[in-house]
């Protein structure tokens, strides 16, 4: 798996990001402000991760996705790892990440790489998306704000 810079989003990149962010307008908000990179294999476009300084000492992950034929494969751990890497490489003291607070298997995971929740937006979904979410059954409310420290 290789993991680069994106320069260009096609219809592919699209697709993934709006697994983890279900409306266009939303990802417009933050994308020209971000860092992209994707991970391939071989020429296969497998996952994304999106980054985007909050301010000189954090950096953000606004969008993770990975393609559903390649999860389970710790294709989101590297992923994580690797802007873990990017924010230490960049001078970043804490990388943040934003999931909601039915999203059951992104917090399993961000809690095993080491992130630990610091705050809630109540309400964010509701105040920010036109059309209700429902994960697990349930109606996305609350975004739950999770940080990792970059220094020792």
């Amino acid at each position: 798996m290789i993991i680069q810079q994106c320069t260009k989003l096609t219809p592919q990149h699209w697709q993934l990001l709006l697994l983890a962010d279900p409306e266009r307008a939303a990802i417009q908000r933050y994308i020209n402000s971000s860092t992209i990179f994707e991970a391939r294999h071989k020429q296969a476009l497998i996952a994304i991760i999106v980054l985007q300084p909050r301010n000189d000492r954090k950096l953000e992950i606004k969008n993770i996705a990975v393609h559903p034929h390649w999860r389970g494969q710790h294709v989101a751990t590297r992923l994580l790892e690797f802007a873990q890497q990017y924010g230490r490489q960049h001078g970043y003291q804490k990388l943040l990440v934003g999931t909601g607070s039915t999203s059951f298997t992104q917090l399993y995971l961000y809690q095993k790489v080491g992130f630990r929740v610091v705050g809630i937006d109540r309400d964010f979904f509701v105040r920010n998306y036109r059309q209700p979410i429902y994960e697990n059954r349930l109606r996305l409310r609350d975004m739950l704000i999770l940080a990792l420290p970059l220094v020792e």
